[in-house]
C-alpha cells in the first residue's frame, strides 16, 4: 500500500505537466514573464508582427531553414517586429516599462539623379521628408526635380541632395 501514494504523486505531476502552458503561450508582461510570438516571412517576403508598445525582442528559437540574423533578416522598426527572406522564428517580446519612446531621430539620406534620370531612394517607409542640403549644381525643387510618391523619395534631372527623413 505504500506504493499507491507514490503512484498518485507521480500521476499528479504528469497530469500537471501535460496541461501546463506551452512555451509559446503569451505571458502577461510586467508579471515576470515574457510574451512569445512566432513571426514568419512567407514566400521570402517581408512581414511585420505586432509587438504593442515594446521596442525590442529576442530570438528564442529559429524554425526556418533560412537564416534569422538580427538587422539582416529580422529586426524592429516603427511598424513592429519584421522578418524577411524566409526567416521564421519564435521571439520573446521585451516588456516596456515607463512612457513610450519618442519619435525616432531624423535620418539624413543622400539621393542622387544619375545621368539626369529619375532615381528612388530608400527611406525605410517614412514619408516625412525635407530637403536638408542641395549638393548638385542642378536645381532641386520639390514637385519638379524631387518628390515623394508611392515608391518613396525620388530625384530627377540631375538633382542630388541630402534629405532629412523622419
Amino acid at each position: 500500500m505504500t506504493r499507491t501514494p507514490n503512484l498518485l504523486s507521480i500521476a499528479a505531476i504528469l497530469f500537471a505537466a501535460a496541461f501546463a502552458l506551452p512555451q509559446h503561450a503569451a505571458a502577461q508582461p510586467g508579471y515576470g514573464g515574457q510574451q512569445r510570438i512566432t513571426c514568419s516571412s512567407n514566400d521570402g517576403k517581408r512581414n511585420w508582427c505586432a509587438i504593442g508598445n515594446s521596442r525590442d525582442a529576442q530570438l528564442v528559437r529559429q524554425i526556418s531553414g533560412s537564416p534569422c540574423v538580427r538587422n539582416q533578416t529580422w529586426g524592429i522598426d516603427n511598424r513592429g517586429l519584421w522578418v524577411d527572406n524566409g526567416c521564421r522564428a519564435d521571439f520573446a517580446i521585451v516588456a516596456v516599462y515607463g512612457p513610450p519612446p519618442g519619435p525616432p531621430p531624423p535620418q539624413i539620406v543622400t539621393c542622387s539623379s544619375n545621368n539626369g534620370k529619375r532615381n528612388w531612394c530608400d527611406t525605410g517607409g517614412r514619408r516625412n521628408i525635407q530637403l536638408s542640403r542641395q549638393i548638385s549644381g542642378s536645381p532641386c525643387v520639390q514637385g519638379q526635380t524631387w518628390g515623394i510618391d508611392n515608391r518613396g523619395l525620388w530625384v530627377d534631372n540631375g538633382c542630388r541632395a541630402e534629405f532629412r527623413v523622419r
